[in-house]
């Protein structure tokens, strides 16, 4: 049974049909044959097994939902050595929540709030997030409660940075189940980042952190929208990971 899944999944284009085999196996409940034909039809294999590794956890994710990246894993190691004790923590378009996730399970002293404002993603991040102090529907911070307005210490972000024209060129397992607003950062991907930098200010303590991944070539033109908005920005890299943070303290609040 499993060299025909193995030769299935072969025939269908996926490099790593071995391992991908082995988990759908694993994963199976008497649908093995439902498993694998999902994914020969190219629906992420996160999507089909129902969860996805990040940062050692096992996070669940929901079809429909954007599957979380070990690149920004980074975006977690970054983040951590900023936290005060105690602090309270954003995750900005949190999708399934991972990025928290992995937050909370390395400082579970941290209160961690965490907004997205795609239903389903709520909605599976709460699954994931059971200690969050809230999991919030809306557009990026405008999600939160009023009063943590002044009194966020870190917000953390995997905004969708793919410029809108290149869309089209990503994997078909990317465009076709996973939400194109996940995906769609704008013409040169970095509308959301220029959003978040202007909505930030308002929400950080004075010297709080905004952190967000982007692609390496959007860099310096994404440190440049931190600055413009009146942070201390820099670039961080992780060539193994094959992720870039940039990441700002306030230095000029509102």
């Amino acid at each position: 049974m499993t060299a025909d899944v193995v030769s299935r999944l072969r025939a269908a284009g996926c490099v790593f049909a071995e391992e991908e085999a082995a988990l759908l196996v694993a994963s199976a409940r008497g649908d093995l044959g439902a498993l694998v034909a999902r994914r020969v039809a190219g629906e992420p294999l996160e999507q089909v097994v129902g969860w996805a590794a990040f940062a050692g956890l096992r996070v669940a994710v929901a079809p429909g939902v954007f599957v979380p990246r070990r690149r920004s894993e980074f975006l977690v190691a970054r983040a951590l050595p900023v936290l005060p004790a105690a602090a309270t923590v954003v995750d900005v378009c949190c999708g399934t929540g991972a990025i928290g996730a992995a937050m909370l399970a390395a400082r579970p002293d941290l209160v961690l709030h965490a907004a997205d404002h795609d239903p389903a993603a709520v909605v599976c991040a709460r699954g994931n997030l059971p200690g969050a102090a809230g999991v919030h529907l809306g557009d990026l911070l405008a999600a939160l409660p009023p009063e943590l307005a002044g009194h966020v210490d870190v917000v953390v972000a995997s905004t969708p940075y793919v410029p809108s024209d290149a869309v089209a060129a990503m994997p078909a397992e990317a465009r076709e189940h996973e939400p194109r607003a996940a995906l769609d950062g704008g013409g040169d991907g970095l509308d959301v980042v220029r959003r978040l930098a202007d909505q930030a200010p308002a929400w950080l303590r004075p010297g709080g952190w905004l952190l967000i991944e982007c692609a390496e070539h959007q860099a310096e033109p994404a440190q440049a929208e931190l600055v413009r908005a009146g942070f201390d920005a820099s670039v961080t890299r992780d060539e193994d990971r094959d992720a870039t943070v940039v990441a700002g303290s306030l230095v000029h609040p509102l």
